[in-house]
């Protein structure tokens, strides 16, 4: 597997309009994408750092994993996400080396990523999400 940088940072918050003054007023970065991602039940927002993005995640339901994460954990950080190239075959290899997968296969997620999960009792505790831009080919 080819891990190229770390994609960017998930944040979970109840809500990104109050989250927003931290990250721009305080941290000065500026946020250049909201975007929800109906299936996922959640809005997203990015603010890029380098080659790094870090992603606020506000659920849009109840019964969004985000809403279940801050309900059990409160705000915070969420995953951690790795840019590879491959996702598909990132799964197979890191499964062929006993690592249980959320998804079995990629999925759409936001930003038009390929993206796939990895299960935290397989990753040391931390959520592991790994994506490819399919237009970096």
């Amino acid at each position: 597997m080819n891990l190229t940088h770390i994609e960017h940072l998930g944040i979970a918050v109840k809500s990104i309009e109050e989250s927003l003054p931290y990250y721009e007023n305080v941290l000065g970065l500026k946020c250049y994408s909201v975007e929800e991602v109906p299936d996922q039940k959640v809005k997203t927002a990015f603010f890029k750092i380098g080659q790094t993005k870090i992603e606020l995640l506000e659920p849009t339901s109840e019964e969004s994993t985000i809403a279940k994460f801050i309900e059990k954990r409160g705000e915070g950080i969420h995953h951690i996400a790795f840019a590879v190239d491959g996702v598909a075959a990132a799964l197979a290899e890191v499964e062929s080396k006993g690592v249980r997968l959320i998804d079995k296969a990629p999925r759409k997620g936001a930003e038009g990523l390929n993206i796939a999960f990895l299960h935290p009792k397989s990753t040391c505790s931390v959520l592991t999400e790994l994506c490819e831009d399919p237009n970096k080919k």
